[in-house]
């Protein structure tokens, strides 16, 4: 009798494991950190990197416009403001040089005074606080054979433990 009972089982055991459920159980699974809701800002990465993308785009939606440098602004940083900056070590062994900068008296004297040693050190421009592309413009003018962009900066000013701009972040320290 037990016998007679034993393919069923197997059967029984084969089917619960090949479910569909039973194989999202098997799988590891997904954990959400934090979901609000919202709309895809896959829309903005396509504008800063574009690559080739052999999806059909989703029914009901239109293809993403390109995005232009004028999208991005204003940009603000609240935390940073014009002001003096006091020289310091850090250690950041790789990290680009790169300079903060606005759109203020302050940044556009400190930028052509320290024009030489950005272009020699090949420095990337945050200009974090500009209002138009105007304004941008106007700033790479003072700064031929830089790159500027436009990024607001609070969690790199946090993170430094920075207040004011214009500064300099190299390897080896912050100064102004």
């Amino acid at each position: 009798m037990k016998l007679k009972s034993f393919p069923c089982c197997v059967a029984l055991s084969l089917a619960t494991w090949l479910s569909p459920a039973a194989s999202q159980q098997s799988a590891s699974p997904l954990i959400v950190v934090e979901d609000r809701g919202g709309s895809s800002a896959l829309p903005y990465y396509e504008a800063l990197a574009p690559q080739e993308d052999s999806r059909p785009p989703a029914r009901g939606t239109s293809p993403p416009r390109g995005y232009s440098e004028a999208d991005m602004l204003p940009v603000r940083t609240p935390g940073l403001t014009p002001g003096v900056v006091a020289q310091r070590n850090i250690q950041a062994p790789g990290l680009t040089p790169l300079f903060l900068i606005g759109d203020d008296d302050r940044s556009r004297r400190w930028l052509a005074q320290r024009l030489a040693t950005l272009q020699q050190l090949r420095a990337v421009g945050l200009v974090v606080n500009v209002e138009t592309a105007a304004a941008m413009q106007s700033l790479r003018a003072l700064a031929p054979g830089l790159e500027l962009a436009p990024v607001a900066a609070d969690d790199l000013a946090q993170r430094l433990g920075l207040d004011h701009y214009p500064v300099l972040i190299t390897t080896s320290g912050i100064e102004q």
